[in-house]
């Protein structure tokens, strides 16, 4: 198994043990809470909309956010991620959980690079050279794509579970109100 391969299939289930740390190393004020969620709240905003487009192993999504970036639900996990640090208001905590997302999803992206260009081949390559990888592009060419990939749409977004992550959000904000309404007493 090759790291790529590890990171893909472990990365959620590496994420509990590095939660738990992550929790342990938090020192959550109301302010850091209240502001982490904002900036959480904009990364899944983010996945969101690019759940509502992606078709997963049934075509190269190529439209709406995917015009921007070959990443846009990484992209919105790492402000996800950004939005979690800040709620836990330390350094240590921040590293750990900024530092595993940066180590775990390049594995993650290039993986899921390799499958897409098995799958699709010169497709993927032409896509690949006109989009970025991770950070988003501002403007777009002009293209006619949304019709033949279809554009955001709720039934997607449900078929994609991403309402997870924002359950996973959530937890992490009762867990650090939580650990700052224990540790105030």
């Amino acid at each position: 198994m090759t790291a790529l391969d590890f990171f893909a299939r472990w990365r959620v289930k590496l994420g509990y043990p590095l939660a738990m740390v992550v929790l342990w190393l938090a020192r959550p004020t109301p302010r850091s809470i209240l502001l982490g969620a904002c900036v959480g709240i904009a990364g899944l905003a983010i996945r969101a909309y690019a759940a509502g487009y992606l078709h997963k192993q049934e075509v190269l999504t190529t439209t709406g956010p995917y015009a921007r970036t070959r990443n846009p639900l990484y992209f919105g996990s790492a402000i996800l991620a950004v939005g979690g640090a800040i709620c836990t208001n330390t350094w240590w905590s921040s590293a750990v959980l900024l530092g595993y997302f940066a180590l775990v999803y390049s594995f993650v992206m290039r993986r899921e690079e390799m499958e897409l260009r098995a799958k699709h081949g010169a497709a993927f390559d032409a896509y690949a050279a006109a989009v970025p990888l991770f950070f988003p592009r501002l403007f777009v060419p002009s293209a006619n794509g949304e019709a033949k990939n279809g554009g955001f749409r709720w039934a997607q977004y449900r078929k994609n579970h991403e309402y997870q992550a924002a359950l996973g959000f959530l937890l992490l904000l009762i867990a650090l109100t939580l650990i700052r309404h224990l540790r105030s007493h």
